[in-house]
């Protein structure tokens, strides 16, 4: 088998959607004549453990682990955090206000610990893997990021081997990320975020993301810079497992359950879902005795409060972190599944990871984003939902009605969900490699 190594700082027993993506290729990937290779940190900083993704990984699979040293417990004690609390992603803050001291540490984090917080650990991972790999050869190396830490350690192989190819995915966009502008970043900071950027952009043989507007919007950064190969860029979305899909009994929730699954942060705060829900529940009775709203996962104090302010507090069902096998089931069980796009400038690119399972539980499926976004365009291919923009209150009105009473509005396409499993995923992420070797 051609062999492959793959740079991933999140890998179980880490949970979250950050695993995901990886932890199913490295699944996969022998299926389609690839040996895979993790490499990862030894000690990382995770916000959660999910023990349930352990028995993704394929017996056998070489999986290099080395330390890492990060100042999150720095970070933590200047905060007045213990030192065993873990950090929460993307800014999401379960306090009512953000104090003085973590404004200070945004601050620092942006203009001292560029590109992120792991930025100690590319200097040893190029050492020790230079060293491996003049022991270990593989024929492509896979940088998958953020931390974009991970593309800078792949950039320091290539230095080494540069005959050797590199794949560099982005899960998440670097500059274009929605809270870029929270870093609070000086111009200097900001200009080495875009020279670091633009190094991996030009030094990768490939680049994929996760969405055709993301890919795109990698692809006019380059462009900025001058000609390019051209094919360099592709698309290879995140998806769903058919292995995870639960098909054992599983009783329906009696309520006319709405459930979002994964972190509510701020800037993904639905205030026209809260309006909507509130006005149907003066407006219909039978709909405010059978309405339950089911969060699984953090939810911002943003949140909290504008859910209060709407009334709804009574309708809450909260949930905490759950390992992936029961996040499954909990998608299945529900209703209808809320899909949520951050109403930030990239709002148009943005496409969850969880979309794609929620497609695979066949439950009705509410979104709310930019109607000419790429998560519209993959539901109107599906039809495993219905999206309204960010202020159509009564179109999304009407959509919640529809699907309580049972109108038949939602009729997904199976053949066209099922191109989005992981298999067939990680079989164009093999076709992609392969075309990488015949290339000049």
């Amino acid at each position: 088998m051609k062999k492959v190594l793959i740079l991933t700082y999140y890998w179980p027993p880490a949970g979250g959607a950050g695993v995901q993506r990886c932890l199913k290729f490295v699944k996969y990937l022998r299926n389609f004549g690839w040996e895979p290779i993790v490499y990862t940190a030894e000690n990382g900083e995770m916000p959660v453990i999910d023990n349930s993704l352990l028995k993704d990984i394929p017996q056998g699979v070489e999986v290099i682990k080395t330390p890492i040293w990060e100042p999150y417990s720095v970070y933590k004690k200047f905060i007045g955090r213990k030192k065993d609390d873990k950090i929460n992603a993307a800014f999401l803050s379960e306090n009512k206000k953000t104090s003085l001291t973590e404004k200070i540490s945004v601050w620092i984090r942006g203009n001292f610990f560029i590109p992120d917080a792991r930025r100690f650990w590319i200097r040893p991972s190029i050492r020790y893997l230079n060293e491996y790999l003049a022991k270990h050869p593989v024929d492509i190396i896979i940088s998958s990021g953020p931390p974009h830490s991970m593309h800078l350690i792949a950039r320091g192989i290539k230095k080494k081997y540069p005959k050797l190819k590199w794949l560099a995915d982005f899960r998440d966009p670097w500059t274009n990320i929605d809270f870029y502008e929270d870093l609070m970043l000086t111009g200097l900071a900001d200009a080495k975020h875009r020279r670091q950027e633009k190094s991996v952009l030009e030094q990768a043989d490939h680049i994929i993301s996760v969405g055709d507007t993301s890919t795109k919007e990698l692809e006019d950064i380059l462009k900025l810079y001058g000609p390019y190969p051209s094919g360099k860029f592709s698309t290879i979305t995140n998806g769903y497992d058919e292995e995870d899909v639960y098909n054992g009994p599983l009783e329906k929730d009696s309520k006319f359950s709405m459930a979002h699954i994964g972190s509510l942060v701020k800037s993904r705060n639905p205030v026209t879902l809260w309006k909507a829900l509130s006005e149907l529940t003066h407006e219909n009775p039978d709909f405010k005795r059978d309405l339950e709203i089911k969060l699984v996962g953090k939810v911002d104090y943003a949140v909290k409060e504008s859910i209060d302010a709407f009334g709804l507090s009574e309708f809450v069902r909260k949930i905490e972190y759950l390992p992936h096998s029961e996040v499954i089931k909990e998608q299945q069980r529900s209703k209808v599944l809320l899909l949520l796009v951050n109403k930030t400038k990239n709002a148009k690119s943005i496409l969850t990871g969880k979309f794609f399972e929620y497609m695979a539980a066949k439950v009705p499926i509410i979104a709310i984003g930019p109607k000419d976004g790429d998560l519209a365009k993959i539901i109107h291919e599906t039809q495993a939902g219905l999206i309204s923009d960010f202020e159509e209150t009564d179109v999304l009105k009407q959509n919640i009605l529809a699907t309580y009473l049972g109108r038949d509005t939602v009729k997904p396409i199976a053949e066209k969900i099922e191109s989005y499993s992981r298999r067939k995923l990680t079989e164009k992420l093999a076709d992609t490699m392969n075309r990488m070797l015949q290339a000049k």
